[in-house]
């Protein structure tokens, strides 16, 4: 008598070809191990739809995001007049207006991100969660107001500005913008805080525009004399000043007038910077294929 033999394949063959399982079986057993409502499903959906919004490339997406940055922009512009704004009757509204907007750009952020814990790690987050907290309570927190300014420097951590340089053709310049983002925000930053730190009453210095002047006027080491802060912790703002201000305008300028490198990642040893024209990785000897326009 003979008996053939047993294929031990046969009861899963239909369901798991040989190259695996089937779209199909993995959408018949998801409801064993994954059993969410409908609405999770929808919000899941709204969260992508929402990601797809400040991370896309897409013509919809980079509309969205030229909006958002336009209103970015509009803000920085009050907080950098807010010195000047904040006796008008007005101000606080203007205050918690700005603080609502950054409210909602910050739980929308957050809902869109893939993991809120790495989200939160981000340097650009807090420095965000800073400015928001000088806005609810200016009252109590008005020393740090110059602080708000820091603003500008989470809108350059966008790709938005630079994707569109190197569209356009000028990816050389995109290094000169992130310096030049770096210094002016240095600039009102110091001046923020000689103004909040030092402005009295026949000190000399008797507005927003006197500490601006003297900031200016100590980044670039001129120095004119006439306006100058008392006292050791007056001098120890001024040295701190001058050494930031020389280490940022010596970085301006290497991007200024350094030979342009294009950024192209060398797939063996990961190198980003290489010279537009480079065949092979100066680090490794890797062969390149970096893109070219052919523009001569």
């Amino acid at each position: 008598m003979t008996t053939e033999p047993r294929d031990t394949h046969s009861s899963t063959s239909d369901n798991y070809p040989d190259d695996g399982p089937s779209v199909e079986a993995l959408l018949h057993f998801r409801p064993r191990y994954d059993d969410e409502p409908e609405e999770a499903l929808d919000r899941a959906a709204w969260r992508q739809r929402l990601r797809q919004l400040y991370v896309g490339t897409d013509p919809v997406a980079t509309r969205f995001q030229w909006a958002v940055a336009t209103v970015d922009l509009v803000i920085i512009g009050f907080f950098i007049l807010s010195p000047v704004l904040q006796d008008l009757g007005a101000f606080l509204w203007f205050d918690y207006a700005v603080a609502l907007l950054l409210v909602a750009d910050l739980t929308a952020r957050a809902a869109a991100a893939i993991s809120i814990r790495q989200w939160l790690r981000r340097p650009a987050v807090w420095v965000d969660f800073v400015v928001l907290a000088t806005l609810l309570a200016p009252l109590w927190l008005a020393n740090l107001g110059f602080l708000r300014i820091l603003r500008l420097w989470t809108l350059s951590q966008k790709g938005l500005f630079w994707r569109a340089l190197r569209r356009y053709g000028y990816p050389e310049w995109e290094d000169v913008g992130r310096a030049a983002i770096n210094l002016i925000t240095t600039l009102f930053i110091i001046t923020g805080f000689v103004y909040t730190a030092f402005a009295r009453p026949g000190s000399g210095m008797e507005g927003w525009v006197d500490a601006l002047y003297f900031t200016v006027a100590t980044v670039t080491t001129t120095g004119f004399g006439d306006i100058t802060l008392p006292g050791t912790a007056g001098k120890l703002t001024s040295i701190v000043t001058m050494i930031v201000g020389i280490s940022l305008f010596v970085r301006l300028a290497q991007a200024l007038f350094r030979p342009y490198k294009v950024t192209f990642r060398c797939p063996k040893c990961a190198l980003m910077r290489h010279e537009p024209d480079a065949v092979h990785c100066k680090a490794c000897g890797h062969l390149l294929a970096i893109p070219d326009e052919g523009g001569g």
